[in-house]
């Protein structure tokens, strides 16, 4: 009989220290990882990775699958990129504690904030909850086919307490910071990872209100830290424009200071400022010399959004004509059809061509997307460029772009972390003692954004294809697994090693490659969203069981909610 459940066998471990590869055997029984190195015994199954990349699974730390998970039992797209682990909550959006009264509220902030579409929030949601304790139950009844994990949001904390007070960013009182802090202290004792808030003015409900945590004072996020700390556990997460930068950054250090807890902030390179990013950089350095836990949340590739005929931003939709053959045409090719017309095209160019302050019509920042996508262009294949060389407009080229495949088109608009032209930054965030990667919104802009795929970026244009410099896979295995695993306490993950979970890539890294985004319509209602699939992930395991071959769920759900932190084995 066999003594082990797996082995994979003669691959290339990366086993997510940052320590050199090695060829070695992974050995797995009853969904850990029992021996590493030339392992004898038999196995009930074996495979062959000779030649193959032999890494943990991904863990992704920053998602928004707070509504999916509830009706879904697959996190896709993150399940199709060697994500095994997710954690949602961020960015002080979600969807417990909550009041019957407060639903809509939820539903719109998360609209707003994620581009989630309403209706299918409306439709997917159960509300089977009140405390977060109960979501977390409701969270737990659902097998899925990755782990997830989640933190308390800031604005449904708000609501909850302070109801219209809240919602209209009022100051909150005493008792209103001791009932939050009291409240998050208890969902953290039930299993939340940690507390998130958000401080952007890009946050904003469906209704265009502020999300209700804008104005919070430092008072407040104080309060509620501290009273967290009390409880010995949790981690805190923060995103902000901040836009004053030393009151911010006091209120941060408050916050860890009288929690004693680890603090994450989104980072990333702006349009606006380009070197700002360094100085939140130094900022952390300085935390990190006070004994005070702080990493940043950093981007892999440009933070871009999708343009095209289906998506959220549709660029034709500044000219009245377009409007009109899309409100006789709602079905996509006959209204791709009508807009070749020779006469209807002059017309919709002519309007856009009095729209030359539109922001979405910056056209030397427009990229059409290749089957493969390029998530570092040259300047010289924009919209603006290719246009030069034909010797045709811009805006005339864009519109016969977003015609392209029956009107599904679309085209890529980086907006963050490339005001450069290249992600040189980039590479200097990852390999910042400091710096994991985040920020993929798994789940959320469905509509807009597709970076559930970030981790496939790390390792295939980081680790492979890059031009400008690559950087070793070792690094960014470790950066990908055990760094965002510890930034969230989740221990027991992110490294091959023997008494740790058993969550494994198997990853072919010369066919490892990205296909273009597409648009889908599976949401509860037929909502939208856009994903995007992957080539080269041989197998996926979760806790020893394996989810997914060459890209194809196998049917198994042997993911669970994760509740708390949890320690190395």
């Amino acid at each position: 009989m066999a003594d082990l459940d797996l082995v994979i066998r003669s691959g290339t471990v990366v086993d997510g220290t940052g320590a050199p590869a090695r060829t070695a055997d992974v050995a797995v029984r009853d969904g850990s990882i029992v021996e590493i190195g030339s392992v004898d015994a038999r196995g009930a199954r074996t495979i062959d990775a000779d030649g193959l990349l032999v890494t943990p699974g991904w863990v992704d730390i920053h998602t928004h699958y707070d509504g999916q998970a509830t009706w879904d039992d697959r996190l896709q797209p993150s399940s199709w990129h060697g994500v095994t682990t997710v954690v949602m909550g961020n960015c002080g959006v979600g969807f417990a504690p909550v009041h019957d009264r407060d639903h809509q509220a939820l539903v719109e902030l998360m609209e707003g904030v994620e581009d989630i579409p309403g209706t299918a929030l409306y439709e997917g949601l159960s509300w089977e909850w009140e405390s977060f304790a109960e979501y977390l139950d409701a969270i737990d009844a659902r097998p899925h086919d990755i782990d997830v994990a989640a933190q308390v949001p800031h604005g449904a904390l708000r609501l909850y307490v302070m109801g219209e007070r809240g919602s209209q960013g009022l100051p909150a009182t005493d008792d209103d910071i001791a009932a939050m802090g009291r409240i998050a202290r208890e969902a953290v004792a039930a299993g939340a990872l940690g507390f998130t808030t958000s401080r952007t003015k890009n946050h904003r409900t469906s209704t265009g209100a502020y999300t209700p945590t804008l104005r919070a004072e430092a008072a407040e996020l104080v309060g509620i830290a501290a009273e967290i700390g009390r409880g010995g556990a949790g981690v805190l997460q923060v995103v902000s424009d901040f836009e004053s930068p030393h009151d911010e950054q006091v209120m941060l250090h408050d916050m860890m200071a009288a929690s004693g807890r680890p603090l994450s902030l989104s980072l990333a390179q702006a349009h606006s400022a380009g070197g700002g990013w360094r100085g939140m950089l130094a900022l952390i350095d300085r935390m990190h010399a006070e004994g005070l836990q702080m990493r940043a949340q950093v981007a892999v590739r440009p933070i871009g959004v999708l343009l095209g005929l289906q998506a959220t931003i549709n660029p034709l939709a500044a000219s009245a004509t377009y409007r009109a053959v899309a409100a006789e045409l709602p079905e996509l090719a006959a209204r791709a059809a009508r807009l070749a017309r020779a006469d209807v095209r002059e017309a919709v160019l002519a309007e856009l061509a009095q729209q030359r302050q539109n922001p979405m019509l910056a056209y030397e920042q427009m990229f059409p997307i290749a089957e493969h996508p390029d998530y570092e262009p040259p300047a010289d294949a924009s919209l603006a460029a290719i246009a030069a060389r034909a010797g045709v407009t811009p805006a005339e080229l864009l519109y016969d772009e977003l015609l392209r495949d029956e009107g599904r088109a679309l085209v890529y608009a980086p907006i963050i972390n490339y005001a450069n032209g290249n992600l040189d930054h980039v590479a200097e965030m990852l390999q910042h003692p400091w710096c994991v990667p985040g920020l993929s919104d798994g789940g959320a802009h469905v509509g807009t954004i597709c970076d559930a795929s970030f981790p496939t970026t790390l390792l295939q244009h980081w680790g492979r294809d890059r031009a400008r410099g690559t950087l070793p896979i070792e690094l960014l295995v470790a950066r990908q697994c055990r760094a965002t695993a510890e930034a969230v306490g989740l221990c027991d993950r992110g490294l091959l090693a023997p008494g740790l979970r058993a969550d494994v890539n198997v990853i072919d890294l010369e066919r490892l490659s990205l296909d273009a985004p597409t648009m889908a319509f599976d949401l509860p209602a037929g909502g939208k969203r856009l994903l995007q699939r992957a080539h080269g992930y041989r197998h996926t395991f979760v806790n020893g069981t394996e989810t997914y071959r060459d890209g194809e769920a196998t049917g198994e759900c042997p993911g669970r909610l994760v509740r708390g932190a949890k320690t190395t084995p």
